[in-house]
């Protein structure tokens, strides 16, 4: 399937660059092209968009200030030339972030992100019925957390991140607590810093674990324990 994409740039070499790359990835349609973010606003409720390319620094609306008007955002990239933006952008759970002037290969990998995203999002969830739940205090508010939306856990100084199927959640717990509380049958720690939901996995890559985008580290004194874990029963070889 392919991804419908919209680009939104008030410079017309930045358009015109974006434009030609997405041209050159098979999977890639560009649906709508803005050079403001207000005609953004006005497409968006009435376009199918599968994936946003966004710059930051725009007249009258900026793009983070689009991104958290929209009540249901596509996927986004951030494109700009600003680096400082970086944390905006894992707080508003883009994709990627993109500085220019942007390299081919590297619109290529965050293009390739995007997709597998999408692709892990469109999977059939289990019946609600069978899906545990707790909650978790986040964003002044108490957020549920379904076991089959979660990807991984992330250890993050003095807070931890879940990463779900439908966004990031910043909650002020211990890493241990949130190990302790995860089925064991279903999640595994694989780093000092990472834990992650066994069915979730898509590929094992040297040292990493793949989830979607998403690329986890393995400890190295963690190695052996965690291969027998996840592939105990399940890998077929000659």
């Amino acid at each position: 399937m392919n991804l419908r994409c919209m680009i939104v740039d008030d410079e017309p070499l930045a358009r015109k660059g974006l434009q030609e790359y997405c041209a050159d990835v098979d999977f890639l349609e560009v649906a709508a092209v803005c050079d403001s973010p207000v005609k953004a606003v006005q497409l968006l409720p009435t376009t199918q968009i599968h994936l946003l390319f966004l710059d930051i620094q725009m007249p009258r609306i900026n793009g983070p200030d689009l991104l958290r008007s929209l009540p249901q955002p596509p996927l986004v990239i951030f494109t700009t030339a600003f680096p400082e933006y970086a944390l905006q952008g894992f707080e508003l759970d883009v994709i990627d972030y993109l500085l220019k002037p942007i390299a081919f290969e590297r619109f290529l990998k965050a293009a390739l992100k995007a997709r597998s995203y999408y692709e892990l999002l469109q999977r059939p969830a289990a019946p609600a019925d069978n899906a545990g739940y707790f909650f978790i205090k986040c964003d002044n508010g108490l957020e549920r957390i379904c076991f089959e939306d979660i990807l991984y856990a992330e250890a993050l100084q003095n807070y931890v991140v879940l990463h779900t199927l439908q966004r990031k959640y910043i909650t002020y717990l211990t890493f241990k607590a949130v190990e302790d509380y995860l089925p064991t049958l279903h999640f595994l720690r694989v780093h000092k810093s990472y834990i992650v939901a066994l069915s979730k996995i898509d590929r094992i890559a040297g040292s990493d674990i793949i989830i979607g985008p998403h690329y986890i580290p393995i400890s190295r004194h963690l190695k052996e324990e965690v291969m027998e874990r996840i592939l105990k029963n399940k890998y077929l070889k000659r």
